[in-house]
């Protein structure tokens, strides 16, 4: 049975990255702008390891907690990256691991990771979260607040602000996000023009297995995907736990927000 779930992930990464590639070509844009980022948020150490050996260079873990986990067993074969809600008092071991930071939404979470960076003399690359769809589910500062807050955080040593994230609504017309992703777009574009110096912010981090073609085509240079190379997260499909058994849904006692796949 993992033998075919093998199978069946090389099948989806090589169809997904397929997919990517048409949708650069449509949108008049290299292939190589977009950059696929593996969500693994349910996945195992040993379904890391074979998304690896297919090509994959970037993973992206929603907890901090869980990366932890697998940073251990894989270590720096990989780019890390946080993309789910990043909490102060997990701020240290996360710019302990973590290449990007996807979910900066506030000055104070910006301050603490400016703060834990500096005592391992590292620049922390990071994004902020912008929510274009004004969702109360949903994380993120709103747009027209974001400008202020770049602004403000600028001036921090320790963190290296690439560019903006945002996760749409969850709709069954992929097309009806494209204003959210737009939104996106247009405000970087705005806080580039205001910049005061030559550091241009170039990331867009938007778009996930249902609507991440959108996406490309609004300008996205990272794209989250898991669900379109693991499968559908339910009891039996097939992934394994850490013991090399099938992945269970577990328990949820933490945040109920929407979290990439």
């Amino acid at each position: 049975m993992l033998l075919l779930y093998d199978a069946m992930i090389a099948d989806n990464v090589k169809t997904l990255k397929q997919r990517i590639a048409r949708c650069c070509e449509k949108a008049g844009r290299h292939a190589d702008a977009v950059k696929l980022i593996c969500v693994t948020k349910q996945a195992s150490i040993e379904d890391i390891v074979e998304v690896v050996r297919l090509g994959v260079t970037d993973i992206g873990e929603n907890r901090v907690q869980d990366a932890l986990e697998k940073y251990r067993a894989i270590g720096d074969k990989v780019t890390w990256h946080l993309i789910g809600h990043l909490q102060t008092n997990k701020v240290k071991d996360a710019v302990r691991i973590f290449s990007l930071i996807h979910s900066v939404d506030s000055v104070k979470v910006a301050y603490e990771i400016d703060k834990e960076a500096k005592k391992i003399n590292k620049v922390q690359d990071v994004l902020v979260q912008v929510n274009t769809s004004g969702e109360a589910t949903k994380y993120g500062i709103a747009p027209e607040a974001a400008i202020d807050m770049i602004k403000e955080i600028s001036s921090y040593q320790n963190i290296n602000i690439k560019g903006l994230m945002t996760m749409a609504p969850e709709v069954d017309n992929p097309e009806s996000v494209r204003p959210h992703f737009r939104a996106l777009r247009e405000l970087l574009d705005k806080i580039n023009e205001r910049r005061t110096t030559n550091d241009e912010r170039r990331t867009l981090s938007m778009g996930m297995t249902n609507d991440f073609e959108v996406a490309i085509e609004e300008g996205a240079t990272l794209v989250r995907v898991g669900r379109a190379i693991f499968g559908a997260r339910v009891t039996g499909h097939g992934s394994r736990n850490a013991n090399g058994g099938a992945w269970g849904t577990r328990p949820e006692t933490r945040d109920t927000r929407p979290e990439e796949e």
